[in-house]
């Protein structure tokens, strides 16, 4: 037992530390590539949002989709540690992390979100749709419904799986309630860490940090090939976050923020913490929260809550510089990351 807790370290760490090398590499590459081809950042003319508008005016131009270095990354280390396994076996089968059991469901999904974030992305790139481009928000919750309702039918009908577990309570049977359920989990952690991009290093760092809890659970929970999968997308945001660092070179742009979001929403119902998402994604959580009380308060109070949503907006408008926001949510972000951890631990190992 020892030796195989041993050998699986090695293998996350291993394949960990080979997307990071990987994607410092392609890093520059990719920035080049996006400086050639002008993919800048088009700053959505919002009159609604004057005070967005007016504080990240300069920031268009800026070029975006570098999101893109992590979820390349991934895909190229699980395909090409795939196929050597099915030609070679040996060595490759154990670092093989692709697996029906434990991460094709999210292979699969992140890949259609970043199909979906590069269409909005472009869309945004042309100025193609409302306030200045992208594509509409009712279209991109129809779309992220359908990815999440093809993981809810999988969980429900094909692995019967119905159960959430509430912390310091136990296992609760949700039963047809699950499938809405679920949805409302993915949609949600999307909609949020698109919402949470807004500031250099912010989605970045939170998404670096958000990963480390979920690593450590799916360690304790004996699925090695999903924490191998979670180290080598933290490689890849750890190389993208390297250049995000104000002064950004690069936005992570839509098909990154996307495709984080649709991960850690499948990571909460694959790992049955989705009562811990608030904790493990504070900053997220905050950040959409700030969003829904700005939506119902202009909508029936008719005024703002507060001065300009995501709320990192409002900190910038009261006078922090963006560097202080982000740095200050970081560590936000890191304390009830750890906070959640623990609580993790009391309930579910009761230790």
């Amino acid at each position: 037992m020892r030796a195989q807790i041993i050998s699986q370290v090695v293998k996350i760490f291993t394949l960990g530390g080979m997307s990071t090398v990987l994607s410092f590499m392609i890093a520059p590459l990719v920035l080049k590539f996006l400086l050639k081809n002008k993919i800048y950042k088009q700053i959505r003319q919002d009159p609604d949002a004057p005070i967005f508008t007016a504080i990240h005016e300069k920031k268009g131009g800026t070029p975006t989709m570098g999101g893109m270095i992590f979820w390349l990354v991934t895909f190229f280390i699980a395909f090409t540690v795939l196929i050597l396994s099915f030609i070679f076996g040996g060595i490759w089968n154990f670092f093989n992390f692709v697996t029906r059991e434990q991460t094709i469901l999210i292979l699969g999904s992140m890949m259609l979100a970043a199909l979906i974030g590069i269409v909005d992305d472009i869309f945004n790139i042309y100025r193609i749709g409302p306030k200045g481009g992208g594509l509409p928000m009712k279209v991109r919750l129809i779309l992220h419904t359908l990815i999440a309702s093809i993981g809810a039918w999988w969980f429900y009908v094909k692995l019967e799986w119905d159960i959430l577990y509430v912390p310091f309570v136990g296992n609760v049977h949700l039963g047809l309630w699950y499938i809405p359920f679920f949805i409302f989990i993915i949609v949600g952690t999307a909609f949020a860490m698109n919402e949470t991009d807004g500031l250099d290093g912010l989605a970045g760092g939170v998404s670096f940090m958000a990963l480390i809890p979920y690593i450590a659970i799916a360690f304790l929970l004996g699925r090695f090939d999903l924490a191998s999968l979670l180290a080598v997308v933290m490689g890849g945001v750890l190389a993208f976050l390297w250049y995000n660092i104000h002064p950004a070179k690069f936005f992570m742009g839509d098909t990154g923020s996307m495709t984080l979001g649709i991960l850690f929403g499948f990571l909460a119902m694959y790992t049955n913490t989705a009562l811990f998402l608030p904790l493990f994604l504070f900053i997220p959580f905050f950040e959409a929260l700030s969003v829904i009380i700005q939506m119902f308060s202009k909508k029936f109070l008719k005024r703002k809550t507060f001065l300009s949503t995501p709320i990192h907006h409002t900190f910038e408008a009261i006078g922090w510089p963006e560097t202080n926001v982000t740095m200050r949510f970081w560590l936000m972000q890191g304390m009830a990351m750890i906070f959640g951890l623990l609580i993790y631990l009391l309930s579910v190992l009761k230790l």
